[in-house]
């Protein structure tokens, strides 16, 4: 009997953790509320169970009955500040929360999975780790939990570790897409002040206009994607603050503007790291104004192991059918800190739609939306394939 045949009785459990998750969203690394709810649900299994000390994380450890190596399943928890628009019965009661990239599914699918797996203990060959997350989006949460020792837990590395992302749209409902090598672009931040001297607008020659400057950094900082970076291993540069002066006859002493840089390989992100601070110094120099460039290296890009993709995509398949998997052609643009645990473990992201199982995804609200829609009827497949990537996966160790 497969994973998703164990998961049938489970299924309206799992509908009614997702929905209080959702009801509750918490953001950032301290989630309490979901913390509490995700060890309710994991009383009574054989678990191993523990909590993080500077995040409201959840681990926990299921030893097989059978001796073999470790597997990692993470899943991440914390919500977005996106105020909820999608007039849902189940919808976000916290004002200014809302779970609008899908994450109340994840913790769902895990804790699922979890379930499914401390059923089958005693054919279980090795250990398995879960990893429930806060502080996905923007907090680092995995690298503060991997501080911790997550990885470390069974006593020994994880030979594999996989994570999953709900998709609210462009991926149609029920279909898992996966990809070997990048899957997701690294994100950092450029946050530039660029100071210079106030005064009048009639007599800009007796100031220090910044307000040119910086517009000519942004303009700059887009060429140098073009010109500096090859088109087959881009860089995708937005500026999406940018705030200067209170009035129109006044010329303001300094310019701020924040810029997110994302790359898809270590090479370009290693080259735009050191590439823009010194772009927006030189302008400055030229202009005669000073500058402030505070470079912030976030999220690193997430990679496949090949090998790791390829069993995802086979028991996708096996599991669920030829028709349930489709490869990526290319990588997301978006960012995950589940690229910290695949530096130090074989890994693999995968992908699920969740759209309304009726709904053309091309049309439907992305993740962060406010109006974003997430199906209840992918939890069941969801459980299923992280439950069966780990037990296949330790059957067939080593690789």
């Amino acid at each position: 009997m497969s994973q998703r045949a164990d998961l049938h009785d489970l299924h309206e459990e799992l509908v009614r953790l997702r929905h209080d998750l959702h009801r509750e969203p918490e953001i950032g690394l301290d989630l309490p509320r979901t913390q509490e709810k995700v060890l309710g649900f994991l009383d009574g299994l054989p678990l191993e169970i523990g909590t993080g000390r500077a995040l409201s994380s959840v681990t926990a450890v299921l030893r097989g009955a059978l001796p073999g190596p470790t597997v990692l399943l993470r899943g991440d928890m914390d919500a977005l500040p996106v105020t909820e628009r999608t007039g849902l019965p189940y919808g976000s009661a916290v004002e200014g929360a809302m779970h609008a990239c899908g994450h109340d599914l994840h913790t769902a699918m895990l804790a699922g999975a979890a379930h499914l797996l401390s059923a089958r203990r005693d054919r279980l060959a090795g250990s398995v780790v879960f990893m429930f997350q806060p502080g996905e989006e923007g907090d680092g949460g995995a690298r503060i939990m991997l501080d911790e020792g997550v990885l470390e837990l069974s006593g020994e590395l994880p030979v594999a570790a996989y994570g999953m992302h709900v998709i609210s749209a462009e991926i149609p409902h029920g279909l898992f897409a996966s990809r070997p090598g990048t899957a997701m672009a690294a994100a950092d931040k450029l946050k530039v002040t660029v100071r210079g001297r106030g005064g009048h607008s009639s007599a800009p020659h007796r100031a220090k206009d910044p307000i040119p400057a910086a517009c000519e950094m942004v303009t700059a900082l887009q060429t140098m994607v073009t010109r500096g970076f090859d088109v087959f291993d881009p860089v995708v540069v937005t500026v999406g603050s940018f705030h200067a002066g209170t009035a129109d006859n006044v010329i303001p002493d300094e310019a701020r503007f924040e810029v997110t840089l994302r790359s898809f390989s270590a090479e370009a992100h290693a080259r735009v790291r050191e590439a823009a601070p010194a772009l927006v110094r030189g302008v400055a120099a030229a202009h005669g104004l000073e500058v402030d460039a505070d470079y912030v290296v976030n999220y690193p890009v997430t990679v496949n192991d090949p090998a790791e993709a390829r069993h995802v995509e086979a028991t996708v398949r096996e599991l669920l059918g030829e028709h349930r998997h489709r490869p990526m052609p290319r990588p997301l643009t978006g960012s995950e800190d589940f690229s910290f645990v695949g530096q130090r473990v074989p890994s693999a992201f995968v992908f699920l739609g969740a759209c309304p199982r009726d709904a053309d995804p091309g049309r439907m609200p992305y993740n962060h939306s406010p109006e974003a829609v997430y199906d209840d009827g992918v939890l069941a497949d969801g459980a299923a394939v992280y439950a069966e990537l780990a037990e296949r996966r330790l059957s067939a160790a080593p690789a």
